[in-house]
């Protein structure tokens, strides 16, 4: 079985690079190339044929629906995929969901279009809250004999752990701003309203690495006016990317939704201390016994507090809420060859070798 991804970067940018490499440090990116990994041979479905850095982008019409499974990290393309390849054979299409279902096709027609996919085509998540959300979103969207077709499944994506590097100390505790975006449903204002107010008592060092569309906005020129913030464009590589995290103290999770939570699980690795807010998305990521959680700015400005002046204290709690190691807890949950091996049996269990 042949395998070709289906993805348009959200953001309007180009997919793949003048190097011919998928472009971007952004989730979607980041997993095209991991699903490439993954199958290797697999083809990038483009606007035309040409060769990339070791794929091949093909466009639609070059697709054998006979011979190829079709992995769409857009859920709303499938039922064109399949009207397109359907007079030439017998489509395989598998949806990727690896964003929050609360955040996208909010208004009638793109929810009930995407309801009726999930319900169509088998449908792979990024972690069980995500695989809920679907469950319910097609449930409540789709005639129950439709709805009762649904096949769905999920695995946590993971991190590559090899990735990892030693802790470093740094000469003033840098707090980290978790994400690469500023929208509103990551609340930047409020992390950066609790960050200042520790800040005024201890020192730290701000870091914000964020996308190049919001870089330019309003409040990341705000922010990189403080002589104690840094706010720059993302990491060249994922070396430089494990770098600075191995120097990172601690970061304020301030987001209302996730569906996984990526960056934040690499953060964790990496051994910084995390505050989360004390949400669902939150709670599905942690051990039931986890210590810094936070149900108001006040609170989280007394825990953030304490994960840059005692971190070592932070991380002994860690191991307590486990009753072991944090790190060991961690990596048992969020390895990557738990994702790797998951997405290719549901492949073969949905489309055979």
């Amino acid at each position: 079985m042949h395998m070709a991804i289906d993805y348009t970067n959200p953001a309007g940018l180009p997919v793949v690079d003048a190097d011919g490499r998928v472009a971007g440090h952004d989730a979607g990116a980041t997993l095209v190339r991991r699903l490439m990994r993954v199958f290797p041979g697999a083809k990038l479905i483009g606007t035309e044929n040409r060769f990339g850095d070791g794929f091949e982008i093909v466009t639609l019409d070059k697709i054998d629906p006979d011979s190829t499974v079709v992995i769409t990290m857009d859920v709303l393309d499938a039922p064109e995929l399949h009207r397109r390849l359907a007079p030439r054979g017998t489509p395989k299409i598998m949806n990727f969901v690896w964003w929050s279902v609360g955040d996208h096709h909010t208004t009638t027609v793109p929810r009930a279009t995407f309801a009726l996919s999930c319900a169509l085509f088998p449908t792979f998540a990024n972690s069980e809250r995500t695989a809920t959300e679907i469950r319910e979103v097609v449930r409540q969207w789709t005639p129950p004999h439709v709805a009762e077709q649904a096949t769905t499944a999920w695995v946590n994506l993971g991190i590559r752990l090899e990735h990892v590097q030693p802790r470093r100390r740094t000469d003033v505790p840098v707090v980290l701003y978790p994400a690469i975006y500023l929208s509103p449903r990551k609340q930047p204002k409020v992390f950066l309203d609790v960050v200042e107010k520790v800040r005024r008592q201890t020192p730290l060092r701000l870091e914000m690495r964020l996308h190049e569309k919001h870089l330019a906005s309003e409040l990341a020129m705000r922010v990189s006016q403080h002589d104690w913030a840094w706010v720059g464009p993302l990491t060249a590589s994922r070396e430089s990317y494990w770098k600075h995290l191995a120097g990172t103290m601690a970061f304020l999770a301030t987001a209302l939704d996730e569906s996984y939570g990526l960056e934040y699980v690499e953060a964790l690795v990496a051994g910084a201390v995390g505050v989360f807010p004390d949400r669902p998305w939150a709670r599905a990521l942690l051990p039931a016994r986890y210590p810094f959680l936070y149900r108001d700015e006040t609170e989280a400005q007394q825990q953030l507090l304490r994960a840059v002046v005692d971190p070592d204290a932070c991380r002994a709690e860690l191991d307590a809420c486990v009753s072991g190691s944090f790190q060991q807890w961690l990596r048992a949950r969020h390895d990557d060859d738990l994702f790797e091996r998951a997405v290719v049996e549901r492949v073969r269990e949905w489309f055979g070798d």
